[in-house]
């Protein structure tokens, strides 16, 4: 009895550490590298679209924030509307010194649209403008705007007298007058203007990048023109602007309010930067396509893995491995092949977004919950494309595995 007790000696069970794990899941990658190789790929262009198109649209809306608050979210614009009555809706005269009563409001300048044409010289003034308007403008226009001059200088007390224009960005562009090393003249308005300055653009204003700017006094001198504002620029304290917007209406024009359209100007930059949340949605979105795209291809390269090699695992069952070992194994692969595509796609995708805004002159911006996002998500989708392959292989009978075709 003894003696039989002493031959029937208990078998050790078998054990697999966590770095055993990983031992055996990288030696089958290993095995496979071009295949291993392939199926990470999907994974690393999915990573890489949705943290090059998160990281992009942070950088690219971190510019526009930057440009707001250089430019001011303070500036009101306002304009005639559309009254009730049949003719034309204009601003009272007094609005101006209305709107210089209100306390929060410490800036107005005013700009009046005047008819009539600007070309390069008077034997092509064929009625093409080129889209370019005169307008008159309050000498402290540009100090409203806050804007810059590209060359010359901008409208003083002595040049508004004379015939003297500034150039928005663009018109000056269409008439092809690119520097003031030499002098140049335009015909504006059936007059002859000399150029003395060119603005820089002015993202607030638009109209302005458009236009041939002149002195009250030289419209009402050379041209004959009574002018009255059309558009009142606005700068008030950034706490009240909300305030200053909401009596505006009411103190331009008391006896018709529904007549003035009061608008901010910084409206447009942040409807900008809503266009481009639309857009990162849009790319998110074929991202993700393409992480789906390559977790059915590592599940497909699981699948193929685990006929591949029933020998293996046959031989491992038969010397002591369970079902969780052979469960583990290949889930390990699985999780490995996910994980270097997740590695090499957030690499990849911080890469051309530090490029891209280096090349457009961005504040380079990473969000880390897109880094961490797709770091989880590329283990999630490794996990849930190992799982099944995984499964079929830790209930393949030893038997059934150690049969060869």
């Amino acid at each position: 009895m003894t003696e039989r007790a002493e031959n029937h000696v208990a078998l050790p069970k078998s054990h697999l550490s966590f770095l055993d794990t990983l031992r055996v899941g990288s030696s089958g990658l290993r095995s496979r590298r071009l295949r291993s190789a392939l199926s990470a790929l999907g994974i690393t262009i999915g990573i890489a679209a949705l943290i090059s198109v998160l990281g992009l649209s942070a950088s690219g809306s971190a510019d526009l924030i930057k440009e707001l608050d250089a430019l001011g979210t303070n500036l009101l614009t306002i304009e005639a509307g559309q009254g009730f009555g049949e003719g034309p809706v204009s601003l009272p005269k007094s609005a101006p010194a209305m709107i210089n009563r209100i306390a929060p409001v410490y800036e107005v300048a005013t700009v009046s649209k005047i008819p009539g044409g600007v070309y390069r010289n008077d034997l092509i003034a064929d009625g093409r403008t080129k889209g370019i308007t005169i307008f008159a403008g309050g000498l402290n226009l540009l100090d409203a705007q806050r804007g810059s001059l590209r060359a010359g200088t901008y409208l003083t007390t002595v040049t508004s007298e004379f015939p003297a224009v500034v150039l928005g960005a663009v018109a000056a562009e269409r008439l092809g007058i690119r520097n003031l090393s030499s002098e140049h003249r335009i015909w504006l308005g059936g007059e002859w203007f000399s150029v003395i300055g060119i603005l820089n653009p002015l993202p607030l204003a638009a109209d302005l990048d458009r236009a041939a700017i002149i002195g009250y006094g030289a419209a009402e001198e050379f041209l004959d023109y009574q002018v009255e504002a059309d558009v009142i620029y606005v700068r008030a304290f950034p706490e009240h602007i909300h305030d200053v917007r909401s009596v505006m209406a009411a103190t331009v024009n008391p006896e018709s309010p529904e007549e003035v359209q009061v608008s901010r100007a910084s409206d447009v930059l942040e409807a900008r930067v809503a266009a481009t949340g639309t857009f990162t949605n849009l790319f998110v979105g074929l991202g993700a396509v393409a992480l789906l795209v390559g977790g059915i291809g590592i599940a497909n390269v699981m699948v193929i893995a685990v006929i591949e090699r029933r020998n293996e695992i046959g031989l491992r069952r038969a010397l002591g491995a369970t079902r969780f070992h052979i469960a583990t194994q290949f889930l390990s692969e699985s999780l490995l092949l996910s994980g270097i595509g997740g590695v090499a796609g957030i690499v990849l995708g911080i890469l051309v977004t530090a490029v891209y805004a280096i090349l457009q002159d961005w504040s380079l911006v990473i969000p880390g919950l897109a880094v961490v996002g797709g770091m989880v998500s590329s283990v999630l989708i490794g996990g849930v494309a190992g799982f099944y392959p995984a499964l079929r292989a830790a209930n393949m009978s030893p038997t059934e595995a150690l049969r060869t075709s």
